[in-house]
């Protein structure tokens, strides 16, 4: 009795850090659980989507996603830009507007031209929500709680995607046509209701852009065209480096899967196994772990320590081929535990760095800069992964932990240059 009352208080204990404040955080919630219901439902189904049910030949897949991946990597910064001309909340309900249009127009598509098209801007709809939902947080909840928020919302994510790729099985598994329209038209109007979400808040006086001497709100010439952020080389190297580290990412959905069904003698069911454990895990401990994360500096050495333990998961995972369904097992599960321990670390520091080397009165325009890493990581990450999991196996796992390793050690001295630049150009206090 005293062993259930004890987990119970923990349970709790765990939904109050977990479950954002009343008001506006909570309400960043729902609208993160209601887009990563629609991503995961998406997400999961849409390979057997574009080639069962449109037709486009998966290579054809690839390509486009791959050109897709290229506009979403270019497009976010001037939208960023308008967003703090306007309000992120305004430029967040146009893009919700237009991907609920994007997601119909899928299944109208008839042609790899149209499917091509729909892609690159359902591509540019989903990069730039990202950096919009990271200026509107930072808006509604201020600079104490923003990295608090966001770790939550992490977490909410984790639980609709989850649930949302349930939805998507159950429709695979019907194998129709029109349960694979049902899945697209879902995540559709799920985009309507996440409009519907952002009209009931309201956003506090004075949460528009927010001008200093240092950083002024007003447009320069070429307006939200033109980038100030952008020429930020230092904001934007570090930006790089943070992008680099969610390598994680494909590492865990490309790199992984492939090593675990071509060198280890692992069964395949592990594959979606170490998925479902590393979302489970993001869920629970997202929110604890983001509390080093608060300041530049803190969030600096989580970066270090991420880059270190993502390294380290790599080396674990080189040793997992070739001895035995049960030490291969072993080997690919104490991996992925290092693995989302680094996982924890750099999303925790990605919010840190983001928010608090920005100026005030940019988020908009630096949240989009700082977006591309994630970008650039999201274009590159399944090639390299390819190429050296696969292509050259062992050797491939020591790169990959030699280049997390590095980048950890260079995250706290660029922060640092950073920080000491930006003291050096702000003017004294009156």
């Amino acid at each position: 009795m005293a062993e259930t009352r004890r987990y119970g208080a923990v349970l709790r204990a765990w939904f109050r850090e977990t479950l954002p404040a009343a008001g506006n955080a909570r309400r960043l919630g729902v609208l993160t659980l209601i887009q990563s219901l629609g991503l995961g439902v998406f997400l999961t189904s849409s390979a057997v989507f574009f080639t069962r049910t449109i037709g486009i030949p998966a290579q054809r897949v690839g390509l486009a996603l791959s050109v897709a991946g290229l506009c979403g990597l270019v497009c976010p910064v001037p939208i960023g830009r308008l967003a703090d001309r306007l309000g992120a909340g305004r430029v967040l309900t146009a893009n919700f507007l237009l991907a609920a249009v994007g997601f119909t127009a899928y299944c109208m598509v008839d042609g790899f031209a149209a499917f091509l098209a729909v892609a690159c801007a359902i591509a540019v709809l989903e990069t730039s929500a990202g950096a919009l939902q990271a200026s509107l947080t930072d808006a509604l909840v201020g600079e104490a709680e923003r990295v608090r928020v966001s770790a939550q919302m992490r977490s909410l994510f984790n639980l609709g995607f989850l649930g949302g790729a349930a939805l998507a099985g159950a429709a695979i598994a019907a194998g129709t046509s029109t349960a694979l329209y049902a899945t697209v038209l879902a995540n559709a109007a799920l985009q309507l209701v996440s409009v519907a979400v952002l009209l009931g808040m309201r956003l506090p006086a004075g949460a528009g852009p927010r001008a200093t001497a240092a950083a002024p709100a007003a447009e320069a010439p070429g307006g939200v065209l033109r980038s100030a952020a952008l020429r930020d080389v230092r904001y934007v190297v570090v930006a790089l480096v943070c992008g680099a580290l969610e390598l994680y990412h494909p590492l865990l959905t490309v790199g992984l899967p492939l090593w675990i069904v071509t060198a280890t003698d692992a069964p395949a069911l592990l594959v979606s196994g170490l998925l479902i454990l590393d979302t489970v895990l993001v869920l629970l401990f997202q929110v604890t772990v983001s509390k080093g994360a608060r300041t530049p500096a803190g969030a600096a050495r989580m970066l270090r320590w991420a880059g270190w333990a993502l390294g380290a998961s790599c080396l674990v995972f080189a040793v997992s081929g070739g001895h035995g369904a049960l030490l291969d097992s072993a080997a690919l599960l104490g991996g992925a535990l290092v693995l989302v321990l680094g996982e924890l670390y750099q999303a925790s520091a990605s919010w840190g760095l983001s928010f608090g080397l920005a100026p005030a009165g940019r988020q908009g325009e630096y949240q989009a800069v700082f977006s591309l890493g994630r970008g650039f990581q999201q274009f590159a990450g399944p090639w390299l992964m390819t190429s050296l999991v696969v292509g050259a196996a062992g050797t491939g796992w020591l790169v990959l932990a030699a280049l997390f390793a590095l980048l950890g050690l260079a995250a706290p001295p660029l922060v640092r240059g950073l920080e000491k630049a930006r003291a050096r150009t702000e003017p004294a206090p009156a």
